[in-house]
């Protein structure tokens, strides 16, 4: 099981601005060795429950709220990671478990009992709150990623782009997805995470870039065809 917490950032970004800002920060951290040229696949099925608790609870602006997902970066792939991430202002907590390809098409029809089986607390624990809550797939939501990172205090750099969702198709290893375009090309999310405090020489650059912080939901912009916004 992989334990992550730290402070998280969003900001709206342009595409020209998207490109002033990594050319600043290339010399100062690490791309992401997933990034290749133009970055890399991110693909998550969210679970919410009949009543769309996690949503709502984003939508309402709570401080505390929570997510469960079903993450992937090449539905070619043998395994994903089940992830409950748990948000308190702006301190993130994630937790997640590898599933291997069968357990994770489990989760994707909406079978959770081979939780019961796993040795890891977290295991037991979703399983107990999403049968307890009745969870079910809700939304898949893909998008470009393009990170760079320091070792130290975890500090990460992302610029997501391409935002697209399905709500009709659950299969998160469909190589043939169809999915639709959630926003505006202009509109993409930098975000930034780190442990402790943020390094000065990248928090220079991030001020230069003068963005406004925002609370932004991925999974909540993605849940706006069938939410009628």
């Amino acid at each position: 099981m992989i334990d992550v917490s730290r402070r998280e950032i969003k900001y709206k970004i342009s595409p020209p601005e998207i490109s002033v800002l990594k050319k600043r920060l290339a010399p100062l951290m690490k791309c992401d060795r997933h990034n290749g040229t133009k970055g890399y696949l991110v693909r998550s099925l969210y679970f919410d429950t009949p009543f769309d608790t996690d949503y709502e609870d984003k939508a309402g602006g709570y401080n505390e709220r929570q997510k469960i997902r079903l993450r992937l970066y090449d539905p070619e792939e043998d395994t994903a990671k089940l992830e409950l991430k748990e948000k308190k202002g702006s301190v993130q907590r994630k937790r997640s478990l590898l599933l291997n390809r069968r357990e994770a098409q489990q989760m994707i029809c909406g079978r959770y009992e081979f939780l019961k089986s796993r040795d890891e607390e977290l295991a037991l624990w979703l399983y107990t709150f999403m049968v307890r809550k009745c969870y079910r797939p809700r939304c898949i939501v893909e998008y470009d990623r393009f990170a760079y990172y320091l070792e130290h205090n975890e500090t990460r750099v992302t610029f997501d782009t391409g935002l697209r969702s399905s709500e009709g198709n659950h299969d998160i290893f469909d190589k043939n997805l169809i999915l639709y375009p959630v926003r505006s090309v202009l509109e993409n999310t930098l975000e930034v995470k780190f442990r402790g405090f943020l390094f000065t020489s990248v928090k220079n650059e991030l001020n230069r870039f003068e963005g406004m912080p925002v609370s932004s939901s991925k999974y909540c912009q993605a849940r706006r065809i069938s939410k009628g916004i």
